[in-house]
């Protein structure tokens, strides 16, 4: 019986490489450049994704990155994603040119082939992610989540979380059972009693533990970095490094004002991505700042999440993750 879970749960954790192996072999060939390609007024696009929450998802708010590149010549087209796996997928489709993930993502997209290049993250941010339980519930610590449902995105930064917080109790991943949901109905199911944990990232734990006064068995102290990713894709970062300068320094411009206005930046959000002010200004307050170019060692700590999750067969081969950089 063991063993037949088991199989099962490498089964759907290998799901997302094989959707992306999946959407590669659709789309081979076909993966240009969006600033080769016009838009409706013969401008070139720039096309980013974000997510709910991030510096990329503020500077998207704020509007400061379009009138910066409209001297090269280029527009932009945002997309929004529930998460970081979803977002890779479009990257790798050829759908998207830049974008923004946790760390796990880019891992699980690399194995599967998607010609992604680490270009920039921001400061380490182990508060920000954690594995709550239900006020009422009678898991209390980590050792008690052995036979529990979990509930988290496959693939994304909060998957990590998990590993490494099941490695810490001596839990065997095996001897758990991972619900994969998006935030939004992973939500769902915590309030509905359907999980009896739930992985999950800022701002929608914030926005969870004030909600629900949900419990935090355990956040990323001592065990994750979970730093945000900007990422391209390879053809894009190959041949237009113009266009990705004056993104990064916009982005280091939102984050220096987000860290002198967190009061002001909450509100500025709230309506723009329909969530509470008061659970933006908890993700902010125990946020840290800073964006910085992509580093040596910042590509050692992904290949250490890259080797565990191979070595729990999470992905289907060992991946180098420096061959995802772009040295100039």
């Amino acid at each position: 019986m063991l063993k037949k879970r088991k199989r099962l749960v490498s089964v759907h954790l290998l799901l997302i490489t094989a959707i992306f192996l999946l959407i590669s072999g659709c789309s081979s060939g076909k993966k240009d450049t969006a600033a080769a390609k016009s838009g409706e007024k013969g401008g070139k696009v720039v096309r980013i994704g974000y997510q709910k929450f991030g510096t990329l998802n503020i500077l998207k708010a704020k509007g400061t990155l379009e009138k910066a590149l409209k001297p090269l010549g280029y527009s932009v087209k945002w997309t929004e994603f529930p998460g970081g796996p979803q977002l890779l997928e479009a990257l790798n489709a050829g759908s998207l040119d830049f974008g923004h993930t946790g760390e796990a993502p880019p891992i699980f997209a690399q194995a599967a082939g998607a010609p992604l290049v680490y270009f920039a993250d921001s400061a380490s941010n182990p508060k920000g992610e954690a594995i709550i339980v239900p006020k009422n519930s009678n898991i209390h610590s980590l050792k008690d989540l052995k036979g529990k449902k979990i509930a988290l995105n496959k693939g994304s930064n909060v998957h990590y979380l998990l590993v490494r917080a099941l490695e810490k109790a001596g839990i065997p991943y095996s001897s758990i059972h991972p619900v994969f949901l998006a935030p939004a109905d992973a939500r769902t199911a915590f309030e509905n009693g359907d999980v009896d944990a739930w992985v999950i990232w800022d701002p929608f734990l914030a926005d969870a533990q004030l909600a629900t006064k949900a419990r935090t068995i355990a956040d990323g102290t001592g065990l994750v970095a979970n730093r945000e990713f900007f990422l391209a894709a390879k053809p894009f970062a190959q041949n237009h490094t113009d266009v990705l300068n004056v993104i990064f320094k916009q982005l280091e411009k939102t984050d220096q004002w987000v860290e002198k206005n967190p009061k002001q930046a909450a509100e500025f959000l709230a309506p723009q991505i329909g969530m509470d002010k008061k659970s933006l200004e908890l993700t902010l307050s125990r946020k840290n700042f800073g964006t910085e170019k992509i580093t040596t060692q910042t590509l050692k700590d992904q290949q250490q999440i890259a080797n565990e999750f191979y070595k729990l067969k999470l992905i289907p081969k060992p991946i180098k993750v420096k061959e995802a950089f772009l040295s100039k």
